[in-house]
């Protein structure tokens, strides 16, 4: 191809016109606390929770685990619909960032209604007892749960540990952790704080169902 076919060939092409581009918008900042919701949403009997800005997705616990939970409840009847509320997977939200922790059983003062913070999650400051049965997270309830809850205020901690087969009472929370433990065994009774609105007594081996 000569010079001038070339020229001439480039002449008869065709250029599109310039047209100005939109601008790409920018995508939304997706917060931890979105990606627990939708968990929440898409997990059904799952329980979504995010302690020292960590995502936590527990599947349903076993059947020993929810009829130590029912036996439980019964035994804080003297505290039910009285001056507090015993609930169960009752969402308290912690000092820090959007962490929240979704206990098995709380008692909460009757006015908790009034101290949802968001997230279906209420002020630390209405709960008067939080207690975990350990599944196969027990080491988040063990471990982690006792420094997230003495943070936030929580004037008494109850662990079944069935990994270990005792059970904890954690009070007298200052400075971030528990002042005190008391651990209890099975073929032990013991009784909770009164400070939490009535006088209940518990047996061990009730707590520690496998």
């Amino acid at each position: 191809m000569t010079d001038k076919d070339e020229a001439d060939r480039r002449s008869d092409m065709t250029v599109a016109p310039e047209r100005p581009c939109r601008p790409v918008p920018e995508e939304t900042p997706v917060s931890l606390i979105d990606i627990a919701e939708y968990a929440a949403q898409s997990l059904p009997h799952h329980r979504v929770e995010i302690l020292e800005g960590q995502l936590l997705v527990t599947p349903a616990a076993d059947g020993p685990h929810g009829l130590a939970l029912t036996d439980l409840t019964l035994a804080f009847a003297a505290l039910h619909r009285k001056d507090a509320y015993v609930i169960q997977g009752i969402g308290l939200w912690l000092p820090s960032g959007d962490d929240h922790a979704v206990p098995d059983l709380a008692v909460v003062d009757k006015e908790f209604r009034d101290h949802e913070i968001k997230y279906k999650c209420y002020d630390p400051a209405v709960f008067r007892l939080v207690l975990e049965i350990t599944s196969t997270n027990w080491r988040d309830d063990v471990e982690r749960k006792p420094d997230a809850y003495a943070g936030a205020g929580v004037p008494v901690y109850v662990i079944c540990d069935r990994e270990h087969g005792e059970v904890i009472v954690c009070t007298d929370p200052r400075g971030g952790e528990y002042r005190t433990r008391s651990v209890y065994r099975k073929g032990e009774t013991f009784v909770l704080p009164e400070s939490i609105g009535a006088k209940v007594e518990l047996e061990v081996d009730g707590l520690l169902l496998k």
